[in-house]
């Protein structure tokens, strides 16, 4: 069982940056995948980045954010920057043990584990 908390969120002004982080325990993280997903208001869940085999992102986020990862510290993080108010949302941390590559691990039910999400609001 892997457990992991989101933190870093808040509220930031159109452009700026913030850094997200996922702390996991339970179960190390060097062999799983991790991903970072958001939900806006009234809106799916939607992925964002994750970290396997290879790193894959949204397109919305391209250039913009970077995953990261430290095995040894059994975090992750997302870097954001030159935030837009569209990227407001519950941002979460999850975790899967399955094989990742490509287009793979790019929805939600692909993740077994999951945060409880940290609020990020972009304002303009």
């Amino acid at each position: 069982q892997v457990q992991l908390v989101e933190s870093g969120g808040g509220l930031v002004q159109a452009g700026d940056s913030l850094r997200l982080s996922c702390a996991a325990s339970g179960h190390t993280i060097s062999g799983a995948t991790m991903g970072w997903f958001r939900q806006a208001p009234g809106k799916e869940r939607e992925f964002i980045a994750r970290s396997g085999m290879d790193i894959s992102y949204a397109d919305s986020v391209k250039g913009r954010f970077t995953i990261s990862r430290d095995n040894g510290k059994n975090m992750a993080s997302l870097q954001m920057n030159s935030l837009k108010p569209e990227d407001t949302a519950v941002y979460y941390c999850a975790a899967t043990y399955r094989y990742c590559s490509g287009i793979g691990c790019q929805t939600r039910p692909e993740y077994r584990y999951w945060g409880q999400g940290t609020q990020v609001t972009v304002s303009s």
